[in-house]
C-alpha cells in the first residue's frame, strides 16, 4: 500500500514531486552510489583486446547487468562464460583504483534508519564490497548481490529478494537506479524509482525522476517510519 501520511520538509525544503512516502530505499551500487566506471573499463578493454574485440563495442553494454550476463550475450565462440566472468571479477578486484562515491551519497544513506534500505547491484559480493570500501560507503545488513539470485536486472528478482528481507512489499519501495536494465527490473517488480544521471555519458530518456547526484537531497520519516525526500532549493 501506498503512504498517504503527510510528510513535513524541513524549512525551505519542498517535497520531492513524488508526493509520497515509501517504506524501504532500494540502491543499486555502480553509478548509483559510487562511480566505477574507470575501474570497469580499464579491465574489459583489456580483456576484449584479448579476445579481439573493440573495446568500445563491450563497453557499451556492459553496465548494469551481471557479468556473466554481458559476456553471454557476445555469442564467442570456445568460451566459458563462468569461467570469463570470474576472470573479469578478480582483475577487478585487483584494480578498484579511481572508484569514488557520487556527490552527497554517503551523508544521504548514513541518515537512513539500517531497517529501511538496502544495496541491490549486479556486482559479485566480493567485487561490491571491494567497491563499497574503496569508495568509503557504508555496507547495509541487507545487499544484495549477483551471487544470490538465479537471474540478474532486468529480471525483478533481486529488488523482490531485498524488499521481501526488509519486510515490505515491492511496490512500497523507492529504487535508485542509472541503467535500462535496472529501471525494468525496478518496474517489473512494481517498485517506485529515481534515477541517478552522475556517470551518464548522453542523456537517459525516462519517465521517472531524475537527479545527478544527493547533494541537495535529504530524507524524513512520517509518523509510521516511511520515508520521504525533500529538496534544498
Amino acid at each position: 500500500m501506498q503512504h498517504e501520511t503527510p510528510l513535513q520538509p524541513p524549512l525551505s525544503m519542498p517535497l520531492w514531486p513524488m508526493q509520497r512516502a515509501y517504506a524501504a530505499f532500494l540502491f543499486d551500487m555502480d553509478g548509483t552510489l559510487l562511480d566505477s566506471i574507470a575501474s570497469a573499463n580499464r579491465v574489459w578493454s583489456r580483456w576484449a583486446e584479448g579476445h579481439g574485440l573493440v573495446p568500445d563495442s563491450v563497453l557499451k553494454v556492459l553496465h548494469g547487468v551481471r557479468a556473466v550476463e554481458t559476456i553471454r550475450r557476445l555469442n564467442l565462440p570456445d568460451i566459458d562464460p563462468e569461467h570469463e566472468a570470474d576472470r573479469i571479477t578478480q582483475a577487478e578486484i585487483a584494480d578498484a583504483e579511481g572508484t569514488i562515491a557520487l556527490p552527497g551519497a554517503d551523508a544521504f544513506v548514513r541518515a537512513l534508519p539500517t531497517d529501511r534500505w538496502a544495496i541491490v547491484t549486479s556486482a559479485p559480493r566480493a567485487l561490491a564490497t571491494v567497491r563499497l570500501r574503496a569508495a568509503g560507503l557504508p555496507i547495509p545488513p541487507v545487499f544484495i548481490t549477483a551471487d544470490d539470485v538465479a537471474r540478474g536486472k532486468p529480471a525483478p528478482d533481486c529488488f523482490l529478494l531485498a524488499a521481501g528481507i526488509l519486510g515490505v512489499a515491492a511496490e512500497d519501495c523507492l529504487v535508485w537506479e542509472d541503467s535500462p536494465a535496472g529501471i525494468a527490473a525496478a518496474e517489473a517488480a512494481g517498485a517506485g524509482v529515481v534515477v541517478l544521471t552522475a556517470t551518464h555519458r548522453h542523456r537517459m530518456e525516462t519517465r521517472h525522476p531524475a537527479i545527478a547526484d544527493y547533494v541537495r537531497l535529504a530524507h524524513g520519516q512520517d509518523e509510521t517510519g516511511a520515508l520521504g525526500l525533500f529538496m534544498h532549493p
